[in-house]
């Protein structure tokens, strides 16, 4: 389909759903109804990344503000209390806020996450704005997850059809690079008679997150500047009740609960407080945080900001009364809260029987063992940024990859997806088992090992480019987690570009002019997360997949226990 084409087919549908709801509202100005507002509630979680099964470890824990934590998540528990929140309100979208599918464990991902998008149609979604991970296989395969079809290459491995998605996906801020829509901006629903416009926009500086091809001829557009664009164009329309799913975040501080608004202030908290007043509630995705704010739009009214974690352990619950006069939110009468997603509810049968059957199916490959480990490898970081397992998967890249000469291998946390825990799963592997398909829940992205060549300068330049700021300014850290061979100090104190000191390569001072082969993922290697240092390696030479070198590596290392973290070393 030429982009033209799709251009044309967006336009088509974006006009028939503003005149459907321009119909709904013309029948409802007809019938006045005797109550002076509607009540509506809006129901969204982010982030679900195909966690069809309860996740295991912290990845399946939500922690409350006194530190306790709560058993959290499962797509047929999400679907109980998505149902009990709906039937409590007459009026409610239940809304997703990104990253449905990509980096999914074994159930979902094995089938292309097919299954992912049969469970999100059964609960009812509404509407989804897309994420970086919707854009993981390309545009074609987003198409595919909106449309239905058989995998090009693949066929329908899960089930005989696959029909896509009943939602729409929406971006209003991506486009071709002709300046061309590439997706719907936003979807209009009428609930009794009044409008209610939810827009969809995703993280400008998405093509720093996916390897470049996956994004090859699309613009990301600045989120402000799209957002009052297509706000101004539904005040035009008489269409007043604005909600936004923005695939963006901001991180947090401290222990926080899922209601807490202990957020470090970042471009979700930007974009709430620079975009058109309008707009009456932020959805916010992309960070895997919990909370729920107040902020104040340029006008200086309240209007919600709230995200729920990830993997479907909250749903983010919005009250609006709408004015019929007006057709616009009373914001002093917004209620919101994170809802956790508990276990102790009945799971629902039918997404139960949808899960179980992506899981018997997926059991012959995720079952097989592949090694043994002493305790618990989590990707949580010390203070110096490293973690147990980073440092686990850092040294299986290096072993993986030296026969291309590496001396070194280096990987981005985000690629680590979530603990490796010595407790047996529910398939009763048993205790210190680790299985294919928890290495794959770890590292799903199937990303090719390069091996490069890079100065002692060069090396030194990516380590300091862990400290960025993002599209909108905001000061972020990526550590990288490295193989046992290379060892370094940063200094919190020193200014940006010259906070690394003390970098040795098997004991050795690293020489600036030498030259030292470095193992990174491809997805590094084109400069992903920001890493732009990586683009200047030479010779490069292709590996095994990630998961490929972390499965070989425990296969030959039986019963390993977490390293010492030992190989950063901060100072003051």
């Amino acid at each position: 389909m030429t982009s033209t084409r799709l251009a044309t087919r967006i336009a088509a549908l974006a006009t028939a759903t503003l005149a459907a709801a321009a119909l709904g509202s013309t029948v409802a100005q007809a019938t006045p109804a005797p109550a002076k507002t509607v009540d509506l509630r809006l129901i969204s979680f982010n982030d679900f990344h195909g966690n069809l099964t309860p996740p295991a470890g912290s990845s399946g824990r939500v922690t409350l503000s006194n530190g306790s934590t709560v058993d959290a998540g499962g797509a047929a528990f999400l679907a109980t209390h998505a149902k009990q929140l709906r039937a409590e309100v007459k009026n409610s979208l239940l809304l997703s806020t990104g990253d449905n599918i990509g980096a999914s464990p074994l159930n979902s991902a094995l089938f292309h996450d097919e299954p992912t998008i049969d469970f999100l149609n059964q609960i009812g979604v509404q509407a989804s704005v897309i994420g970086n991970h919707e854009f993981d296989e390309g545009y074609r395969e987003l198409l595919r997850m909106q449309f239905g079809g058989c995998h090009p290459t693949d066929g329908c491995v899960f089930r005989p059809t696959f029909d896509g998605a009943d939602f729409p996906f929406l971006g209003a801020n991506v486009t071709f690079t002709n300046g061309l829509p590439a997706l719907l901006p936003f979807t209009i629903k009428v609930v009794e008679g009044v409008p209610v416009a939810v827009i969809g926009v995703t993280l400008e500086d998405l093509p720093s997150v996916v390897v470049p091809t996956a994004v090859e001829g699309f613009k990301f557009n600045d989120e402000v500047q799209t957002l009052n664009k297509t706000s101004k164009v539904l005040d035009l329309l008489g269409i007043k009740t604005q909600v936004v799913l923005l695939h963006q975040g901001d991180n947090t501080e401290g222990t926080t609960g899922p209601d807490d608004c202990k957020t470090v202030p970042g471009p979700a908290r930007e974009i709430a407080t620079k975009a058109s007043a309008s707009i009456d509630v932020f959805f916010t995705g992309h960070s895997h945080t919990q909370y729920n704010c107040v902020v104040n739009d340029p006008a200086g009214k309240p209007r919600t900001l709230i995200q729920g974690l990830s993997f479907g352990r909250l749903l983010s619950v919005v009250d609006l009364k709408i004015d019929k006069k007006t057709r616009d939110v009373v914001r002093t009468a917004t209620v919101a809260h994170n809802e956790i997603v508990t276990r102790t509810v009945p799971a629902d049968a039918d997404v139960q029987a949808l899960v179980t059957e992506a899981t018997a199916k997926s059991a012959p490959i995720a079952n097989r063992q592949v090694g043994t480990i002493t305790a618990d490898l989590v990707r949580a970081q010390n203070a110096a940024g490293e973690s147990p397992l980073g440092d686990v998967i850092a040294d299986a890249q290096l072993a993986a990859t030296q026969g291309n000469g590496a001396v070194v291998a280096m990987t981005n946390p985000g690629g680590i997806r979530t603990d490796l825990v010595y407790a047996s799963s529910p398939a009763g592997e048993g205790n210190g088992v680790v299985t294919y398909g928890e290495t794959f829940a770890v590292q799903p992205f199937a990303n090719i090992m390069q091996t490069i060549t890079l100065t002692g300068a060069d090396l030194k330049a990516v380590l300091e480019q862990q400290w960025q700021t993002d599209a909108n300014g905001a000061p972020v850290t990526r550590f990288l987690q490295v193989s046992s061979s290379l060892h370094y100090t940063w200094s919190r104190s020193a200014a940006q570009g010259n906070r690394i000191s003390n970098l040795t390569i098997g004991g050795t001072p690293v020489d600036p002019a030498a030259p030292y082969r470095v193992s990174v993922n491809n997805f590094l290697a084109a400069g992903g997360d920001g890493f732009t240092g990586f683009t200047k390696g030479t010779d490069l030479a292709g590996g095994p997949i990630d998961l490929d070198a972390l499965t070989a590596y425990l296969a030959v290392n039986p019963n390993l226990a977490p390293p010492a973290a030992d190989r950063i070393t901060a100072v003051q």
